[in-house]
């Protein structure tokens, strides 16, 4: 099937919002090549279960799909129009099972030598959607904080190192509290500038008391979902003929209900933890890892106004088959090297923010846990300077926040 044969009742499986959408597109997305159109409907399937951010992009560019000229259309698809594919492709049901169509058109480009050509039409053409889609600045600074190095009694290696370039170090810092001051300090934000999923708290342990207007996650939370997706792992790597492309689409095709999750009561959440889950790597076994890659995830797609990530203990390596095996021994908790993973964690959530709109007006700020040394980067403070000012968390907030 060509996308000129797309009809309505073609999209009878989808949710209803992304029903709703794409029938209403469904004129210009007839008129896209075949090498393009199951990528858009990779977005557009999970429309429902997208975030605010998310929603408004995918309109966004329907709407400048929809508004372009036969002319413009034939200029902007050029290049994946020539992007010869298989006979074999065509029948596929990339309606249905877009994934599936991406991942065999993956292997058929490199197989025919057509992935740099396709990789520069994509870009080209990302280019210029964001300049026909220019992003809104956000209503307040940006806000960023990662806590690391939990259980930790001492650490005499510089910390921070990758971030000190960009802002101030302090070394007096008064900690008591600390935790709970931000937390306060986030949702009192959540408050102020009340937004659907504009809030974070993201916490490799066990989740502290916080405010209810916070998007919450925790990888302690999670312990049932992740117990089942080794299970299930386990299970289907013992299936004959079992490859990683073969696993990496079955867990893609998973619901938060196989996970037991379906209980949670928010469908956004619960299919962005899932997808945490099974897209991740090392998300399952590894706290940092998975604090690290929701924030990563978080901020890359939900763009929070406000996200707070609190690293804790991961567990000591162990040999692989051990750690897939969702034992329920108490594992050996690693400190240190927790705290150097979550050090650089730190500074990749730093990373991260400084891609979305805004970033030259946010604040970040990473703090040792229960101890005296933090960062700040912020427009309010100097760059690349240390500072021996006795100040507690709550007010070196406020003055990172101008």
């Amino acid at each position: 099937m060509q996308p000129s044969d797309l009809k309505p009742e073609a999209f009878a499986k989808y949710p209803p919002e992304a029903r709703k959408i794409i029938v209403a597109n469904l004129e210009a997305v007839r008129q896209l090549p075949l090498s393009f159109v199951p990528n858009l409907l990779l977005e557009i399937i999970d429309y429902d279960f997208k975030f605010p951010a998310e929603r408004t992009a995918i309109d966004k560019e329907l709407a400048v799909i929809s508004s372009l000229s036969s002319a413009e259309r034939e200029d902007w698809f050029r290049g994946f129009a020539h992007i010869t594919l298989s006979p074999a492709l065509e029948h596929v049901d990339w309606v249905n099972q877009p994934s599936r169509f991406g991942e065999q058109e993956s292997a058929h480009l490199w197989t025919t030598h057509q992935q740099d050509a396709f990789r520069e039409t994509a870009m080209a053409y990302g280019e210029r959607l964001q300049a026909a889609t220019p992003p809104n600045p956000p209503p307040v600074k940006r806000l960023g904080i990662a806590i690391i190095g939990q259980g930790v009694a001492s650490y005499h290696a510089p910390l921070f190192r990758n971030l000190r370039a960009h802002g101030t170090y302090f070394s007096k810092l008064r900690p008591e509290n600390g935790l709970q001051l931000l937390l306060a300090a986030v949702d009192a934000r959540a408050q102020a500038h009340p937004a659907p999923y504009g809030h974070w708290y993201i916490d490799g342990g066990e989740a502290a008391e916080h405010g209810p207007r916070l998007t919450s996650m925790s990888y302690k939370a999670l312990d049932g979902a992740r117990a089942a997706l080794l299970r299930s792992m386990q299970e289907k790597i013992q299936r004959p003929g079992m490859g990683p492309e073969e696993l990496r689409t079955l867990l893609a095709e998973m619901r938060p209900s196989d996970l037991g999750m379906e209980k949670a009561g928010d469908p956004v959440l619960d299919r962005f933890q899932l997808k945490v889950l099974t897209e991740g790597s090392g998300t399952q076994i590894f706290s940092t890892t998975f604090a690290q890659w929701s924030a990563r995830e978080a901020l890359r797609r939900a763009q929070p106004l406000t996200l707070l990530v609190h690293f804790a203990p991961r567990q000591s390596k162990r040999p692989m088959n051990d750690m897939l095996s969702a034992s329920p021994a108490v594992p050996e908790l690693d400190l240190v090297g927790s705290l150097v993973d979550a050090d650089m964690g730190a500074y990749y959530h730093w990373i991260n923010q400084q891609r979305l709109p805004g970033a030259s007006q946010s604040v970040f700020l990473a703090w040792f846990e229960d101890h005296q040394q933090a960062i700040v980067v912020s427009p309010a403070l100097p760059r690349g300077v240390e500072s021996d000012s006795a100040i507690n968390l709550e007010k070196l907030l406020e003055l990172a926040l101008g």
